[in-house]
């Protein structure tokens, strides 16, 4: 889709922020505003929360100066970090205001878009007015998506959505919150009685057509011969037809109904003996399986990586001494760049190295995030790095999503992330905007970590990601 095909209030915006459109918007518009499930894979910074918002903003923007926007909900924003949820919230108020702005300056009848927001750090007050005065677009997790669904105020809120949009999706695939998260958007679909439209967002997870077929429930070899000739699927999902499901039920004899207990358990012993009769068989209904399209611009960038080691032999274990070495590299390379993210794999070394930073640095200097801080905690040491007041923060997992921290010029992970995708995705927070080159640093503790270290930066630099298991 060309921009020219957007609102005008919306080009104007646009236009007035960026040069022109990045490869994964020119290419994933079309396919959202066709209505179709689409997965935009693409590196960090590269405009992919923009190409999924603009499309329903732009159709929420049609509504509104039509005067048939009412107040109701429209579009599910999913992310798995409650932080990411409370930045996107930010991130999106700022430009739907300027948006108003821009229609009161030209005199078009504009009543606004209003934005929620929904996690587990949301009060019960909040969370109460957000039931009574739905916002357009509501930003949450996929838990708190979940307790939505269970409310039956929630799930007369949530009957109006049209779109769904699951950011980072890779963080959530492989494990169980991602099975949850897809019984949930199974359930939405039902609750609206229509099909939710599914715009899927990853930067770093291969294979596509799994991530794909998670997003909608669908089949991977399906989507990708679907990608790949633009046929739809030819084969579907048979199940039992409602008729038979409800002739079966009638025809199913009643449980044994007893006051008292030993008779009952007598009963079904006796049921158990006698043989089994086989049911009739099910009429067979076709469901075509859902499919998505791929957008997929890559993931490959220039990066600046290096492997750092302590000055002494490494060895089996990382000894005290050694630590002592590895802090005072830390403070070097903190104190010769403008901003930086140190990366680890737990949160009791999270705040290990935070104290030991501190010490060298000054306690203004250096901060930890992971989630085990209170909510307040967390908000400040992002807006003081945001607004370039800490000259590093010592963070687990809690940062590597694409939070807007503001201007980050070095990553360095301590140890081995034990994942290509992980390690890319977390020295993607450094030059994270269009032309700036990524710099990060794998910080080896152990013999065998430096091995693994090295391995990763050559399948890094062959282009190799890990395959979704």
């Amino acid at each position: 889709m060309r921009l020219e095909q957007f609102h005008p209030l919306i080009q104007q915006w646009f236009f007035s922020r960026f040069a022109g459109p990045t490869e994964p918007q020119q290419a994933g518009w079309p396919r959202i505003q066709g209505g179709e499930h689409t997965l935009i894979a693409a590196p960090t910074g590269s405009g992919k929360t923009l190409t999924a918002f603009l499309a329903a903003i732009d159709r929420l923007v049609r509504e509104a100066e039509r005067g048939e926007l009412p107040d109701e909900l429209r579009v599910v924003y999913i992310s798995p970090l409650r932080a990411l949820s409370n930045d996107m919230q930010r991130n999106l108020e700022t430009p739907l205001a300027e948006i108003a702005q821009l229609a009161r300056e030209h005199n078009v009848p504009f009543p606004g878009i209003k934005v929620g927001l929904r996690t587990g750090d949301t009060s019960p007050r909040d969370r109460a007015r957000l039931i009574r005065n739905p916002p357009h677009i509501l930003v949450t997790t996929p838990e708190s998506l979940f307790l939505l669904l269970t409310s039956p105020r929630g799930r007369e809120r949530l009957q109006t959505v049209e779109t769904v949009i699951v950011d980072e999706i890779h963080a959530l695939v492989r494990d169980k919150r991602g099975s949850h998260l897809a019984l949930s958007l199974e359930r939405l679909d039902s609750l609206c009685g229509q099909t939710v439209q599914r715009i899927g967002l990853s930067a770093t997870q291969r294979p596509l057509e799994r991530m794909a077929a998670f997003l909608v429930g669908g089949d991977e070899q399906q989507i990708l011969a679907w990608n790949s000739t633009g046929d739809l699927p030819s084969h579907s999902l048979e199940v039992p037809t409602p008729g038979h499901i409800a002739e079966t039920s009638e025809n199913t004899a009643d449980p044994p109904q007893s006051t008292s207990v030993t008779a009952r358990l007598e009963a079904l012993a006796a049921e158990a003996e006698q043989p089994a009769v086989a049911l009739p068989a099910a009429p067979l209904l076709a469901v075509p399986l859902p499919v998505a399209a791929i957008v997929d611009v890559g993931h490959q960038r220039q990066l600046d990586l290096d492997v750092e080691i302590p000055p002494s032999e490494l060895g089996a274990v990382c000894m005290h001494e050694q630590w002592a070495e590895i802090n005072a590299r830390l403070a070097e390379l903190i104190t010769t760049h403008r901003s930086t993210l140190v990366f680890v794999n737990t949160r009791r070394l999270a705040e290990r190295i935070t104290h030991s930073l501190t010490q060298i640095l000054g306690e203004d200097a250096v901060s930890s995030h992971h989630g085990s801080l209170a909510a307040e905690r967390r908000h400040d040491t992002e807006q003081r790095l945001k607004n370039g007041q800490l000259k590093a923060v010592v963070a687990t997992a809690s940062l590597e999503l694409g939070l807007d921290i503001g201007y980050i010029d070095l990553v360095i992970q301590i140890g081995s992330p034990r994942s290509i995708a992980t390690f890319l995705q977390r020295v993607g927070r450094s030059g994270h905007a269009l032309g700036l080159i990524p710099k990060g640093r794998l910080v080896a503790l152990t013999r065998d970590e430096l091995v693994e270290c090295l391995a990763l930066l050559r399948a890094v630099k062959g282009g190799r990601l890990d395959a979704t298991p």
